[in-house]
């Protein structure tokens, strides 16, 4: 069977080139082709037809000549689309096994964290969304020909897990996790955090009484956890799994991670709420603040069923 593509989303932005460069080894990795997106505002009648088929187009004709410059791949398909960006990129979900973007296009202002259409994407799509950050994002200016490293070079794969969460025995998000890091030969580490004490309502902040310590919260987490990963380890007996349970804000560790880090995964969780999917506190934080790579896996099993019972 013939793989989908992975997407990249351009836009002739130097964020989009990036990605471009991340998406393309990739594809390489899956031996999947790569599709290389340029959404327009709008194309008129007279060019729709070539549009479509990618040509006459200054962002692709550009792109195309640097990816022929490049590393051989499987199979490149350019196309061009007319619309609204943070519509038409989203939509695309259904048609890719992996959805990559910049983490800034053209517009917005100089000191924007994350531009409007990676935020759209990694909410919405169906299909795991990575966004490539720039390379200065920590303040500080990388070396020269570390902008792009999209084969890795830290060897490691970050997976954030809530071992609170009811959803946690399987989890799309893990086996994306667990996919990466084989491809890649990286190791996988996975941070389990938890906030100490647990989180009460106001009015009992001082009356009420746990009935467990830490000590045993934790390893209640800790069997939890490792009984969850042992499935995974199963199933991926050539990745090296280094698991920790950390008393602390699960934003803040995976951001401090991405430092040394290749990639951070964490999952998008379905939220109950008239206006749609929204990503949860972990993720948005993650990916306005991480230092490499972050891929945004939807829980595709459970949005799906939540969805049919709405």
């Amino acid at each position: 069977m013939d793989r989908m593509p992975v997407i990249v989303g351009v836009d002739g932005s130097p964020d989009s080139e990036r990605a471009l460069h991340w998406a393309a080894e990739a594809a390489r990795l899956r031996s999947a082709p790569l599709q290389v997106v340029h959404v327009w505002p709008y194309v008129t009648s007279a060019r729709a037809a070539d549009a479509e088929a990618g040509t006459g187009d200054p962002v692709l004709e550009e792109l195309r000549a640097q990816l022929a410059a490049g590393p051989e791949l499987p199979e490149v398909e350019f196309r061009s689309l007319s619309g609204l960006t943070d519509v038409i990129l989203p939509g695309l979900g259904d048609q890719t096994e992996l959805l990559v973007l910049g983490s800034r296009g053209r517009g917005g202002f100089a000191s924007l964290l994350l531009g409007s259409n990676s935020m759209a994407c990694a909410a919405h799509s169906t299909s795991p969304v990575v966004v490539v950050p720039r390379p200065d994002r920590a303040g500080v200016r990388p070396e020269e020909g570390d902008e792009a490293r999209p084969g890795g070079a830290h060897g490691r794969v970050v997976l954030g897990l809530d071992p609170t969460s009811e959803e946690v025995e399987e989890s799309s998000a893990i086996d994306f996790a667990f996919q990466e890091a084989a491809r890649r030969g990286a190791v996988l580490q996975v941070i389990a955090a938890y906030m100490w004490p647990m989180a009460v309502p106001v009015a009992f902040d001082y009356i009420v009484a746990y009935d467990t310590t830490q000590q045993e919260y934790e390893g209640a987490l800790v069997k939890q956890v490792s009984q969850v990963l042992a499935r995974y380890r199963e199933r991926y007996p050539d990745v090296a799994v280094e698991a920790e349970l950390r008393p602390a804000d699960a934003a803040g560790q995976l951001v401090e991670e991405s430092a040394r880090s290749d990639l951070v995964v964490v999952g998008r969780h379905r939220r109950k709420l008239p206006i749609g999917r929204r990503l949860g506190s972990v993720a948005h934080a993650v990916l306005l603040h991480a230092l490499c790579p972050i891929a945004v896996v939807p829980e595709a099993a459970r949005e799906e069923s939540e969805a049919a019972a709405e």
